[in-house]
């Protein structure tokens, strides 16, 4: 009996190994076949791809590359127009440096938009009169037109023309230098702008008095620069509620108009085009 005991307790120990062993090596199959279903599932057989497919793509990517490098270059035709509004600053400072040099009172300011001159202060006119108010107004007119004398010709094209890289080196060219006249807002309104347009006339022919010269300069469609325009009461730089303010308004404006380009094709005509009305060449 105690045969039959130790016999069976040693059978239970053995299917008790065996019991372990089964469960290991199952577990161990187990985690195989998990192993292998991973990566089975990372393998696409549409990932895999001919040489010539993968040629065409790498060249795609690169064009794509190409083409955000060009796009993230400065447009030539911004920075054109960029730089001519800020040489259209220059020669606004330039001239009013030259003008507070002679005429140290002299109220002359650039506008906001950094495109004119802006003769403001005591009034150049008394009102409902076209004529200057007094003999120092003439004078500064006349010195203006001086200035301008000396610094169109490297902007401007014509006979007087005389461009070079250091005094325009972005090789912009002006479209117009308007005479603008203004009145206050006292009186009829037809009858302000026209008195406006009259007190234009008489700078401008002041201006032209002392320098016959000035119609000379020419923009790029070979019409002289210099033009005039009166706006009336329109555009006010001070109210109109005290004597100070309405002679404020009674006032001349210096407006410099450059000349736009709409294609850069345009920028290197033009640019040609001055270079040739000096005898140079572009490289």
């Amino acid at each position: 009996m105690r045969r039959a005991f130790r016999r069976h307790s040693r059978e239970e120990e053995e299917e008790s190994a065996f019991v372990s062993m089964t469960d290991m090596t199952v577990s161990f199959l187990f985690i195989l076949m998990i192993l292998l279903a991973f990566f089975a599932s990372q393998f696409n057989p549409a990932e895999t791809v001919l040489k010539s497919v993968y040629d065409e793509a790498a060249k795609t990517i690169e064009e794509q590359r190409r083409l955000i490098a060009e796009l993230s270059k400065p447009d030539p035709l911004e920075t054109y127009i960029a730089q001519t509004a800020s040489e259209r600053r220059n020669i606004l400072e330039r001239l009013r440096e030259r003008l507070l040099a002679e005429f140290p009172d002299l109220n002359v300011v650039i506008s906001a938009e950094n495109d004119a001159l802006r003769f403001q202060g005591d009034g150049w006119f008394d009102s409902s009169s076209a004529a200057f108010r007094n003999q120092q107004t003439a004078l500064v007119v006349q010195r203006i037109a001086v200035r301008l004398n000396e610094i169109l010709p490297c902007y401007t094209f014509g006979r007087l023309a005389s461009w070079n890289k250091e005094c325009n080196p972005n090789g912009a060219i002006i479209e117009a230098v308007q005479i603008e006249g203004h009145t206050d807002s006292s009186g009829i309104f037809i009858n302000n702008l026209r008195l406006s347009t009259e007190r234009a006339i008489t700078t401008f022919a002041e201006m032209q008095g002392v320098q016959p010269h000035l119609i000379e300069h020419l923009n790029h469609r070979q019409q002289p620069v210099l033009s005039v325009a009166g706006y009336g009461p329109m555009r006010p730089i001070a109210g109109n509620a005290s004597p100070e303010e309405r002679a404020t308004n009674r006032r001349i404006d210096l407006r410099i108009i450059m000349f736009t380009p709409g294609t850069t094709a345009e920028i290197e005509r033009i640019q040609d085009r001055l270079q040739a009305a000096v005898g140079q060449k572009r490289p």
